[in-house]
């Protein structure tokens, strides 16, 4: 089974539904009841169901608070069944940083596409479609920027895949800061990894911030700050970066 197919399909509303009958048996987490779903029969579909299950748990109430028999018992599959699939949990959290790349790749391609060609205008769009994202996720938070947090240091595998998928991130938004930078619409003293690292690194503690509020607001001024002011070509009386 691809990557692709592993996607969660609905990562939000498993984690917004207020009634739970799991195999007719009911649980909470962490104080949020969440929709089981239905038991299967169909051995290909069971990848699929367990990695939407922990998408949902990991996204509300993190790694650590999570148990496999949550998991299985979410997605509807005996327990047994998880290790036919998954070698281990740090397995299994690594197959969903990778599904949640995908998920933002997705995201950000589809960005691209109705994008206008304008680099610097294209970032505002991808960046307005990421927040809306969040937004319609009731402000759970980036599950790259929360498993950094929580478990970068106690697992290297999952460490490993964190960097990578950040590492892509910085890579990419790079390139349309570098078309901007040769449109002029970006300042050209910063190198543009320079300033992709940057915004992503406010990015992500916007992101912390957004758990804490429940709102969107300090990506929308994250992205404000950046691209309206230190994104901003540099006019010929500012100071630059060589003058400091």
């Amino acid at each position: 089974m691809s990557t692709l197919e592993l996607v969660p399909s609905a990562i939000i509303h498993h984690v917004q539904k207020m009634v739970i009958d799991v195999s007719h048996a009911s649980f909470k987490t962490t104080g949020h009841i969440i929709q089981g779903m239905p038991r299967t029969a169909h051995k290909t579909d069971t990848p699929h169901r367990l990695t939407e299950a922990g998408y949902s748990l990991f996204s509300l109430q993190g790694y650590n608070a999570t148990g496999i028999q949550q998991i299985t018992d979410l997605a509807g599959v005996p327990k047994g069944s998880f290790y036919n699939h998954f070698e281990s949990k740090e397995v299994f959290a690594e197959q969903i940083i990778r599904n949640y790349a995908t998920l933002v790749d997705s995201v950000w391609l589809s960005s691209m596409q109705e994008a206008p060609n304008d680099a610097l205008l294209a970032i505002r769009q991808l960046f307005k479609n990421f927040t809306q994202h969040h937004e319609d996720a009731g402000c759970q938070g980036c599950l790259v920027g929360n498993f950094a947090a929580e478990v970068s240091e106690s697992s290297p595998a999952c460490r490993a895949a964190l960097a990578s998928v950040l590492c892509a991130w910085h890579h990419r938004l790079a390139d349309l800061i570098s078309q901007a930078q040769t449109a002029g619409s970006v300042r050209a003293d910063i190198s543009a990894q320079t300033l992709s690292a940057f915004f992503w690194d406010a990015w992500q503690g916007a992101l912390l911030r957004t758990k804490i509020e429940h709102s969107t607001r300090p990506l929308k001024d994250v992205v404000a700050t950046m691209l309206n002011t230190l994104f901003a070509t540099p006019s010929p009386n500012r100071t630059t970066v060589d003058n400091l």
